[in-house]
């Protein structure tokens, strides 16, 4: 039943949405990973987590070949470095992201009670910030890309273990993100779901599309494209504007709340960021 729904739910139908918006998020992951199972036979689920590289043997070959020397090192020295600068208050990103700091990357997003909203790393480094007297950093910057960047490579091999506690505004949360993910936008009229479930596997121009499985674990990136290292939310709002949509501002409720959705369709697999990507 469930997997039939992904299935005409990756087909962007509205009639669709309505009828599968109230499965559990457990029946959804369960659904997700046995639609790749069928649609993928001889590809590891866990592979995902490397994007279109394992759907794509050749450029696989040519992504492994960069790994010896990932333009992505830069960003990580001086997230480094950013790491042990201390707060205004004297106080350290430690003090603020927890004793485990800065292997925490694993433990985002989670649903904040307090605010009732999900919260992402990229927020928390802010809040952090901000609390200690110092400015907020501009989350599509250098300065918070390098920090997550450092973060996300000492957090590598951790496994994502997102959790929807027993709250009606995490689930809501976590739907609203489901709902975007599915919901057509733009002039293209075109839904996340269309590239990574309906069209997944195949190519659009010269790139292959991924599987949504593993999309949120090797954030941030240095993509060819931008020539940089940047965060998951510019992705969204690059795809938003590519098919010719309105994006959102990074961080917003919506993107944060679809980071959420995505987030948690990877439990169980390794984070593996930062990457490179074309």
């Amino acid at each position: 039943m469930f997997v039939s729904g992904w299935r005409r739910l990756a087909l962007g139908g509205v009639v669709a949405l309505t009828a599968q918006v109230n499965a559990a998020p457990e029946d959804d992951l369960a659904a997700l990973r046995s639609f790749y199972e069928k649609r993928f036979p001889d590809i590891a689920l866990e592979a995902h987590i490397d994007g279109a590289y394992a759907l794509d043997e050749g450029k696989r070959e040519q992504w492994l070949e960069m790994e010896d020397f990932p333009p992505y090192e830069i960003a990580i020295d001086e997230g480094a470095e950013l790491f042990e600068e201390a707060l205004a208050d004297g106080s350290s990103y430690s003090d603020c992201l927890g004793d485990d700091a800065p292997v925490v990357k694993q433990n985002y997003p989670y649903f904040d009670e307090t605010t009732g909203q999900v919260m992402t790393l990229d927020l928390a480094i802010n809040n952090c910030r901000v609390a200690a007297g110092d400015e907020a950093w501009d989350y599509l910057g250098p300065e918070m890309a390098a920090l997550t960047a450092f973060i996300a490579y000492e957090s590598r091999d951790e496994e994502v273990a997102v959790e929807i506690p027993d709250d009606p505004r995490a689930l809501a949360a976590y739907e609203d993100g489901k709902a975007f993910y599915y919901t057509r936008r733009g002039q293209l009229n075109f839904a996340c779901s269309h590239c990574h479930m309906t069209m997944v596997g195949n190519k659009l121009r010269a790139e292959r599309l991924s599987a949504t499985l593993g999309h949120t674990t090797h954030w941030p990136v240095y993509r060819l494209k931008w020539k940089e290292t940047g965060p998951l939310h510019r992705r969204f709002m690059e795809c938003n504007s590519q098919v010719r949509g309105v994006p959102l501002e990074p961080q917003s409720v919506s993107y944060r709340n679809l980071e959420y959705f995505l987030s948690y369709q990877s439990n169980g697999l390794v984070l593996n960021g930062p990457a490179t990507r074309k």
